[in-house]
């Protein structure tokens, strides 16, 4: 194997399985090729597991992807437990040849179980380690990176981390960069919307929500009638998800299974109805979308955390899954969004409390620990 350049920069990034550790890590990879230019001294290479979904993003985005043995940890004392240690035994010795192997000089970790044997193997390598926790409430993988590491970056403000310092979450440049008001045109005519209509955008995640599909629907005579349209992106397995025909002249009602076009959604939008998840929070406050945020109702109450900075802030509401009803649409979500200057100012609200740039702030503070 050729030896690698004494004057190229090894970046090793850990960030596989889900999207919300995935996306993140992809976007503090464009900023750093960006900042290369066509020099090729940073040399960027993603770990990740056979059975992640980095198998198809990365490689699609144009990066190098190693595999290491996952590491899954269970959520609750079983058997399974009894066979952690020596799993990670395994994944450290096989990630610590690897960091050896690509000469590392940083390694960047997201969380999940791609990242805890990085740490652990790049603490034994002497090679600096920063944390990137996504959500308001860390998991056990950044928790215990955090006390290894040379820096930790956190995407909401308070986020229980050792030393975490606040420096939002690393968006697709599609996202970051959108101008909302500059693109919205384009993007009702994309969706067959009014060009003047107050426009709602309804998403619950890749696959939809079946809670959210239910009140929309329930909801669609009332927000129709107010002049209010509905972009309603239902999950491509929820096809039983229709709105009957609107009456002629009505506000429309458009149904999709899924949204290939984020940034387009964004723009045709004036208020979102969705999950909290750590992304998509940090999405519509880097665009300045106000929203209506649906926590799910599952799980150790990190979604309401992730939305609480935005909403306190002025830039959305929160509703409870199971108070999310027709009625409640119908009494707060259409007199808002009939509303014109109650809207611009959450939406006001919302990019103030946005970080458009984390991107950059991140690929900062990873050049800084690696000597650049």
């Amino acid at each position: 194997m050729t030896p690698p350049d004494p004057r190229t920069l090894s970046v090793v990034l850990a960030g596989g399985g889900t999207g919300g550790h995935i996306e993140p890590m992809l976007a503090l990879a464009d900023a750093l090729r960006r900042r290369d230019g066509d020099a090729g001294r940073i040399r960027i290479t993603c770990l990740g597991t056979a059975r992640g979904m980095e198998t198809r993003l990365v490689p699609a985005r144009g990066y190098d992807l190693r595999l290491i043995p996952p590491v899954p940890l269970p959520r609750r004392p079983t058997v399974d437990l009894l066979r952690v240690p020596g799993r990670v035994r395994r994944a450290v010795s096989e990630t610590r040849a690897l960091l050896d192997e690509l000469d590392a000089d940083v390694v960047v970790g997201f969380g999940g179980y791609v990242a805890l044997p990085a740490y652990l193997a790049a603490r034994r390598a002497k090679v600096p380690v920063v944390v990137h926790e996504q959500n308001a409430l860390p998991g056990l993988a950044n928790r215990v990176g955090a006390r290894l590491a040379a820096r930790v970056a956190v995407t909401v403000p308070g986020t229980p981390l050792h030393r975490g310092e606040h420096v939002g979450m690393p968006l697709r440049t599609a996202i970051s960069s959108l101008d909302r008001s500059a693109r919205r045109g384009e993007a009702r005519t994309q969706f067959g919307l009014d060009a003047d209509r107050p426009t709602l955008l309804v998403f619950g995640g890749s696959q939809g929500a079946a809670s959210l599909n239910r009140a929309l629907v329930g909801a669609a005579d009332a927000l129709t009638a107010a002049g209010v349209q509905v972009l309603h992106a239902r999950g491509p397995k929820n096809t039983d998800v229709t709105v009957p025909a609107r009456p002629a002249g009505s506000a429309p009602y458009v149904v999709v299974d899924y949204l290939e076009r984020m940034d387009l959604a964004y723009a045709a939008a004036d208020l979102a109805l969705c999950r909290s998840g750590a992304v998509t929070v940090a999405e519509l406050s880097a665009v300045g979308l106000p929203a209506v945020f649906v926590p799910l109702p599952i799980g150790n109450g990190e979604q309401r955390r992730n939305a609480l900075p935005v909403v306190e802030a002025g830039g959305g509401l929160i509703v409870e899954d199971a108070d999310l009803t027709p009625e409640w649409i119908e009494k707060s979500v259409v007199p808002l969004l009939t509303n014109p200057s109650a809207l611009a100012g959450h939406a006001r609200h919302a990019a103030a409390a946005g970080v458009p740039d984390a991107d950059d702030r991140l690929a900062e503070i990873v050049l800084a620990m690696a000597g650049r």
